[in-house]
This record gives C-alpha cells, sequence and structure tokens, in this order.
C-alpha cells in the first residue's frame, strides 16, 4: 500500500493522512448513531452502539492478518511453552493485546455513560500524551532507548497539554460531575492504567531488537490483535451473563445485553460503520511505533492527528447533519495543536537528518509489503 521508505518522514505522512480520513469516518459515524432519534438520526444508546462498533472493528482484523501472514515474527530468541517453541516476545505483546482490550471498550463506555463526559475525555486524551512522554524518561534511565528527546519535542508536549486544557477551563459547573460517579472513575483508571502499560510494551519491543533481529510492526500488531480479541470476547460473555451471575442489571448492561437479544433496527449499518474504528488501530499502532522515533514523538502525533481529525467531524456532522458548530474553545485548542506541530515538524527534520548520519534506516527496505534488511533481499 505504502511505497515510502520505512521510517522516513513520507511514510509517517502517508500514515497520519490515512490514519485522519478513518478517524473523521469514525467520529461521524459515533455522532450519527448516537444522534437524538427525534432529530431524524437512529438515536441508539451507548452500549448499543459500543456492541456493535466494536464487532465491526474486529471483525476484519484476525482474518486479515493471517490471511497476509503478519503474523509471521523473527524474534530475539525462541522459548518452549508446553513442548511448543515461541517467540520470547510474545510473552508481553499479549498482555499488550489485554489491555487493548481494555482501551476498545472503555473508550465508548465514557461516551455512553448519563453524565458530562467531556472533561473525562480530554484527560484521557491528555494522558496518552503525558504516559508517551513519561516512557521515554523511564527507559532512558533503564538504558533502553538510546535516543534523546529534543526540546522541540518537549515544547510540543507543553502546546498540545495546553490544546486539551483549553477545554477544562470552559468546562463550566458540572464538567467534574464524572469523578462522582463510580463507574466512570473506574473506567477512566483502567483506561489509564492499560494505555500505560501498552506504551510501554510497544517501546520496549521497538527499541530492544537485537542485533540483525527485524522489528516488524505487522508482527507486533496481529498478535496484540488475537490476544485483544480473546478478551473482548471474554468481557463480552461475562457481561452479558452478568445478570445471571451477580445479579448486576445496570442500564448500561441492559443495553447491552438487548444489542444482541433485540438488536436494533439498525444493527448491521453499525457494524460497518465500526469498521472504521478498525481501520484506525491499524494505523495507530504503526504510528506509535514508528521506526527510529520518540515515545513523545510518536505519540504526539497520534493524538494530535486524533484531535485535528475530531474537529473535523464536528464540522462535517454540522454541515451534513445539522449538528452542534464548533464553539469557541474548539477553535482555540486547534490554534494550540498547529504551534505543536509546527514544533513536531522541527523535530521531525532534526531526527531525520540524525538517522541519515546514523545510518539507522540505510538498512531496511520494503518488499512485496514486508520489511526487510538489504542482506535478507540479496539472499
Amino acid at each position: 500500500m505504502f511505497h515510502a521508505k520505512e521510517g522516513s518522514t513520507a511514510r509517517l505522512i502517508q500514515l497520519c493522512i490515512v490514519y485522519f480520513i478513518f478517524y473523521v469516518i469514525t467520529g461521524l459515524t459515533v455522532k450519527y448513531f448516537l444522534g437524538a432519534a427525534d432529530k431524524g438520526l437512529p438515536g441508539m444508546h451507548g452500549f448499543e452502539f459500543l456492541a456493535y462498533s466494536t464487532l465491526g472493528s474486529v471483525i476484519l482484523i484476525a482474518p486479515f492478518t493471517l490471511v497476509m501472514r503478519w503474523y509471521r515474527m523473527q524474534s530475539a530468541r525462541l522459548i518452549s511453552l508446553g513442548g511448543i517453541k515461541i517467540p520470547i516476545e510474545l510473552l508481553y505483546i499479549i498482555p499488550s493485546g489485554v489491555c487493548t482490550g481494555i482501551i476498545i471498550p472503555t473508550t465508548t463506555i465514557m461516551y455512553s455513560l448519563p453524565i458530562s463526559v467531556m472533561v473525562a475525555m480530554i484527560i484521557m486524551r491528555g494522558a496518552v500524551i503525558v504516559i508517551s512522554r513519561l516512557v521515554d524518561a523511564i527507559q532512558i534511565k533503564q538504558g533502553i532507548l538510546k535516543k534523546s528527546v529534543y526540546w522541540e519535542e518537549n515544547i510540543a508536549v507543553l502546546f498540545a497539554v495546553c490544546a486539551i486544557a483549553t477545554h477544562l477551563v470552559w468546562a463550566g459547573e458540572g464538567g467534574f460531575d464524572f469523578i462522582h460517579s463510580m463507574v466512570a472513575v473506574v473506567t477512566l483508571i483502567a483506561y489509564v492504567a492499560s494505555y500505560a502499560l501498552r506504551i510501554y510494551i510497544m517501546n520496549y519491543y521497538k527499541n530492544t531488537a537485537g542485533k540483525g533481529v527485524k522489528r516488524d510492526n505487522k508482527a507486533f500488531f496481529s498478535w496484540e490483535q488475537y490476544a485483544a480479541l480473546i478478551t473482548l470476547g471474554l468481557v463480552t460473555f461475562v457481561v452479558f451473563k452478568s445478570s445471571a451471575w451477580f445479579g448486576w442489571n445496570a442500564s448500561q448492561i441492559v443495553d447491552f445485553r438487548h444489542s444482541i437479544t433485540m438488536p436494533h433496527t439498525m444493527w448491521g449499518w453499525a457494524i460497518l460503520a465500526g469498521t472504521a474504528f478498525g481501520f484506525c488501530s491499524f494505523f495507530s499502532v504503526f504510528i506509535f511505533m514508528f521506526k527510529g522515533r520518540t515515545a513523545t514523538f510518536a505519540g504526539l502525533v497520534n493524538r494530535l492527528t486524533s484531535l485535528v481529525a475530531g474537529t473535523t467531524a464536528t464540522l462535517l456532522f454540522w454541515v451534513a447533519f445539522n449538528g452542534n458548530f464548533p464553539k469557541m474553545q474548539d477553535w482555540l485548542s486547534l490554534g494550540f495543536i498547529v504551534v505543536a506541530i509546527v514544533f513536531l515538524t522541527r523535530a521531525e527534520k532534526k531526527r531525520a537528518r540524525e538517522l541519515e548520519q546514523t545510518k539507522e534506516l540505510d538498512d531496511v527496505v520494503v518488499a512485496n509489503g514486508n520489511v526487510e534488511t538489504k542482506s535478507e533481499q540479496a539472499a
């Protein structure tokens, strides 16, 4: 699909463009399906849409990676588990997949709770940026990350946090009501903790490749998604049976159960809409793990792209479905994002020169959709 050199600025731009497009589609579909029925929109409950969109997001991923054989992994060392030889990397990739299986539903859950969740969602986005910077600091101290974080990246973090904090200033009365909801607080903690562990693992995988060991992000993505799919399946079964087993009858659980036993008339379209989020997951992981970049840089690129896509989706929904026009804080936040992008651009130019000098990318080419070293091609 992409012909630019692996790890190049051109490849990064390509990933961001496609991620942006699918994130806009995802934002539009969430607004559409959760829109009020009296406005001619489906009027789905949050947990109904969660069930359908999550199914749509994962239904294509596993078959696609299996057909493309993305699961093939070059390992630093094979270990024996129950008499079967497996890559040692799976010992931490699978936990990362479990975290992914938690992140996917908690994102939608926060949208569906009957409280003001704007501030909570802002905190969720900001947490990823802060976590990425902390992961770099930790891995530099551990000797895992050999690169330094440029001052331009740190300034970009500052402006990104300002962009997010802008919404906190306009939160108004009731904006922090989510802290009085046990479900919201637990969901937020689960999201942040899972993302923290996942970002650490992704960068551990990227930064600990032994000499001559090829790190293919497609293999990481594939095994992570297999683990996430199993996790989601188990969670779905437990939630579905929670009323009978534990007597849980919260409205969200009832809505989720009804999405299966009494499906909404537009359930098929909601599943189709969820495939856009599935495509987002492809490109999100590849940006987070982009070769030769720090977690700080990659996390910023990922989150800023999604923030701009969110504002774009709001604009398009306003035009197409008479939704709410972006507010003043949205535009001010976008201004901070533009400044952060300017500093990220400066950082990327410096990093590209550094990678050229160290020849870190010289032994990497893309052939037939697979990452290979020049020595492997010659063989």
